[in-house]
């Protein structure tokens, strides 16, 4: 143990000897390793956010939406049938044991008007089942109740984006607003959910009324545009949608290798394509960060190929006073393992003070893992002893004669 303390002092008083080339040596690993942690974090983030915005759209929520229609050859996309109808939501609901909660819906644009603001935004019908599903509570006022669905009551729940853009800081709970000449009471606001991973849009610029007040009022539509699903869990979203599936197929009397008339979409699916995109997109980031570290061993390399040079006088002086192969090996090797290991702690920093300026400056979610650097680290030093072997194993094998006779 002794003798090795003793070469650490010996590896350490050389690395000092040269402080400058020791510092530019070591740029390298430090660029290396910060760049892998900030690159990390950054993949790591936006993944994470990725599936917070997709997680906001509901639990375990499922999609049905009107599917494609062929017309005279003419294939036409989704949301083009009108098959989806109420009855095929108490159809779902009593005859898929896997799904909890199924709500109707649809939806038209419209220009909303208050006082003197005017505002185009979307109308969304539905029942109050929906806000259960979509996990969407209220920042102010409360839902319509299944007896304003009944009456086809003159009510509506606004998102935040219409409340800013429409009411400014009046309140809007109470107040009348206008939907094609419309009367509409404000009972209550929804809080903010923000901009939708699945469809892109933006979940606030919204207002929910009764399906019953938008078929009969607005749109003149027995038909539902879509129907959104609860299942009973995460891991039964999968047999939900099968059900639904089968169940649709029958009530539609789509015979076998006929196209469905609507088309069901599971979040589960899409957080997990998702999450491997972020995954292979985080991965990428580090590869590219890792190039520098590559770049930072072939550094210690050359300038410990340098160093055996220079020092083949001393490490003759060495041998030829009882100093070993190994002696002279492991001295080598430990000055090239600290250089990485002090490269790797100041680039783990580095990567740190880059990762908490980056949502300060630019606005990009971050998220710093432990593993990562952990194996910043863990990689730094494999750096140093990969790079550091060749030139150790060199001065080690110098002939002590020939080595003092080097000038």
């Amino acid at each position: 143990m002794e003798e090795i303390l003793a070469t650490i002092r010996i590896a350490l008083r050389a690395l000092a000897r040269n402080k400058l080339r020791s510092t530019l040596t070591m740029l390298g690993i430090i660029i290396g390793v910060g760049a892998v942690i900030a690159m990390v974090a950054l993949g790591q983030g936006a993944q994470e956010q990725v599936q917070k915005q997709i997680a906001a759209l509901g639990s375990n929520m499922l999609f049905v939406g009107s599917g494609t229609m062929n017309r005279g050859g003419l294939r036409m996309g989704n949301g083009n049938t009108q098959t989806l109808v109420n009855d095929d939501v108490q159809a779902i609901m009593r005859e898929c044991p896997a799904v909890s909660l199924a709500a109707p819906g649809s939806g038209t644009g419209a220009q909303v008007v208050f006082g003197n603001d005017n505002w185009g935004t979307r109308i969304n019908g539905t029942e109050p089942q929906y806000f259960d599903i979509r996990e969407w509570s209220f920042s102010e006022g409360t839902s319509f109740t299944p007896e304003d669905v009944v009456m086809a009551a003159n009510v509506a729940v606004i998102g935040e984006t219409v409340r800013k853009n429409l009411f400014g800081a009046v309140d809007p709970v109470g107040q009348t607003i206008r939907i094609s000449n419309l009367p509409f009471k404000v009972i209550g606001v929804l809080i903010a959910k923000g901009q939708s991973a699945a469809m892109g849009d933006d979940q606030d610029d919204t207002i929910v009324i009764p399906i019953t007040t938008l078929q009969k009022k607005l749109t003149g539509q027995s038909w539902l545009r879509y129907i959104t699903v609860s299942a009973k869990s995460k891991a039964a979203s999968f047999a939900a949608q099968q059900q639904i599936q089968a169940l649709l197929r029958d009530r539609h009397k789509i015979r076998p290798g006929q196209d469905d008339d609507f088309a069901v979409r599971n979040l589960a699916d899409v957080a997990g394509a998702a999450d491997e995109a972020g995954s292979v997109l985080t991965l990428l980031l580090a590869i590219v960060a890792s190039i520098s570290l590559l770049v930072g061993g072939i550094g210690i390399m050359n300038i410990m190929l340098v160093s055996v040079t220079e020092r083949t006088r001393e490490i003759g002086i060495r041998m030829a006073i009882g100093a070993t192969e190994s002696d002279v090996h492991r001295q080598f090797l430990i000055e090239a393992v600290t250089l990485s290991f002090i490269g790797g702690a100041i680039g783990i920093l580095l990567g740190l003070v880059t990762t908490f300026l980056i949502p300060q400056v630019l606005g990009w979610a971050v998220s710093v893992s432990v593993i990562a650097l952990v194996i910043a680290v863990v990689f730094s030093i494999a750096v140093g002893i990969f790079f550091g072997f060749y030139p150790a194993r060199k001065a080690a094998r110098l002939n002590p004669i020939e080595a003092l006779r080097y000038e």
